[in-house]
């Protein structure tokens, strides 16, 4: 073993193509790189430091999934986010997607894209990743380091994988234990750190840092470097799942998770996420994904969404159509839903309240995107309660009315990387409180989490600077594929700095300097958060 470990490190370091030779490598730039490799496209040293009150600035991605590659048993997504075998094996497509991507049963099924897709990926890349794919790598580390170079200081990769999901889909290479995925995939995050390290010059040296602390996060941003959190984004968080309305985890299960996962380095988790668990109910999803989510509870718990009339402004998604029989046995037949009847009858149950207790004492995040309306307003009621500052909408999968509750609270909001026009409008209705409560902005690209990224919109002139001491962002180029937002849109995480610039002619400076607020907010309430007692 320690043979094979010594021979991978030499391989690794041999694929490394040095720095120039005579001047003094930046601090920003790398001592050697895996050749061939992508490209940056950003040019100037990265801001660093504190202003002259100690506060740190720099964007927010509250929301991604580094690592949801060896998710859902290891084959939904395509392609990793990074390899030692360099980038024409990191970013490949998958055996099963050939010929012509007709293989790709679940990007057909989610997009309604049955048409099929060119598969190659490095160096090609002639039709993905696209802003509208959920089964290829969009966060590549060399595209989130593009990311970083160009003005964001905080990651926050939530842990994620769906039991449900993985046994339905016919493709995989392991089991479908969410907590099993969650544990691969937090390591995967620290070799990460490794590889990085390694181009930089050795241990603590690279620009993504996994942080454990507000104070750790604190210096890493003031050194212009990258702070990432670890969180949890899971259905059956530690086995929480439940049968026939009968929880199958108990406060032993609960306490040991919490335990074993902060170990870990994780500092935030959801309840709860798609289907009603032990824990709580969720807010619906919509249209056809959420016929299909209910199909899978159905399958995976015995149970369907239940509905009620709501009791505030505040309400659940739609549903929508029956679920289809595609997925359900032909002798059992689907709920009908009152449209009147928006809220999920499901709230945040006795074991649910026990493991928002057992985050809060031990100083983590609790996330309430994706908790039903009766569950959101009760941990609400538990943090008010206990004045408790950390609470946090990582993506905009909480009722907006929720919003100020949030920020009385010392919490944080981040609206999803939604089409620019719709951000602007979004973030322009929650701006009063913003300043009202002296807060930044952060936002969710929710890449890798087969969600939907921000459609192609003309009017970004390359290259160009988002913020007067900003780094120069050119067109983002891997092989001989050039990106372009204008017509390519949010088709990975590199070009997030080109979704920010449309944010900027679209809404204004003042939108990017409040976006440029985020690490500070955040950092805010993860240090609430730790001083709570």
């Amino acid at each position: 073993m320690l043979i094979r470990l010594v021979l991978t490190a030499v391989l690794a370091l041999a694929a490394l193509t040095p720095a120039a030779s005579g001047a003094a490598t930046p601090w920003w730039e790398p001592v050697a790189r895996p050749a061939p490799d992508s490209e940056i496209n950003v040019t100037g040293e990265p801001f660093r430091g504190t202003d002259g009150h100690g506060r740190v600035r720099g964007f927010v991605d509250a929301h991604n999934h580094l690592m949801t590659y060896e998710g859902f048993g290891g084959r939904l997504i395509c392609g990793k986010t990074f390899s030692t075998q360099g980038v024409a094996d990191a970013l490949k497509d998958c055996p099963e997607h050939y010929p012509n991507g007709l293989g790709a049963i679940f990007e057909g099924i989610v997009t309604n894209d049955l048409d099929g897709h060119d598969p190659v990926g490095w160096p090609t890349f002639k039709d993905w990743p696209s802003y509208k794919t959920v089964s290829h790598q969009q966060d590549y580390y060399a595209w989130l380091e593009r990311s970083w170079r160009g003005g964001q200081r905080i990651l926050v990769t939530d842990l994620t994988s769906n039991a449900a999901l993985c046994n339905i889909y016919p493709f995989k290479d392991r089991g479908c234990d969410e907590m099993a995925s969650v544990r691969l995939q937090a390591r995967r995050t620290y070799e990460l750190q490794d590889f990085v390290d390694n181009m930089f010059g050795g241990p603590g040296k690279g620009w993504f840092r996994i942080v454990t602390t507000p104070a750790q996060a604190r210096e890493v941003v003031a050194q212009g470097k990258l702070a990432v959190v670890l969180g949890i984004e899971t259905s059956e968080l530690f086995g929480c799942r439940q049968l026939l309305d009968i929880p199958l985890c108990s406060k032993a299960d609960i306490d040991r998770g919490l335990d074993e996962m902060y170990a870990l380095g994780v500092r935030s988790a959801f309840p709860c996420h798609k289907f009603d668990n032990a824990l709580c109910g969720v807010r619906f999803d919509s249209g056809t994904q959420g016929t299909v989510i209910n199909a899978a509870q159905f399958l995976r718990s015995g149970t369907w969404w239940t509905t009620e009339t709501c009791t505030g402004p505040q309400q659940d998604n739609p549903i929508g159509a029956a679920a289809p029989n595609a997925l359900i046995p032909a002798n059992v037949v689907a709920p009908t839903y009152d449209p009147a009847k928006r809220c999920n009858t499901r709230g945040l149950t006795a074991l649910g309240e026990y493991a928002v207790r057992g985050m809060m004492k031990r100083h983590m995040m609790v996330e309430i995107d994706h908790m039903s309306v009766k569950a959101a307003r009760r941990t609400l009621d538990i943090a008010t309660e206990a004045h408790y500052p950390g609470v946090v909408s990582s993506h905009s999968w909480m009722d907006a009315n929720w919003t100020e509750r949030v920020y009385q609270l010392g919490g944080f909001v981040a609206s999803y990387e939604m089409d620019s026009d719709a951000f602007v409008r979004d973030t322009a209705a929650t701006a009063p409180l913003r300043r009202k409560y002296d807060v930044g902005l952060g936002f969710g690209t929710d890449f890798n989490g087969v969600g939907s990224h921000p459609a192609p919109r003309a009017g970004v002139t390359y290259p160009f600077r988002s913020f007067p001491d900003g780094p120069l962002v050119d067109r983002q180029k891997t092989g001989s594929r050039v990106w372009d937002f204008n017509v390519d849109g949010g088709a990975h995480v590199g070009l997030v700095p080109d979704w920010v610039e449309q944010v900027r002619q679209l809404g204004g400076d003042q939108l990017v300097t409040d976006l440029l607020s985020g690490a500070e907010s955040y950092l805010r309430t993860w240090s609430g958060s730790q001083q709570w007692s």
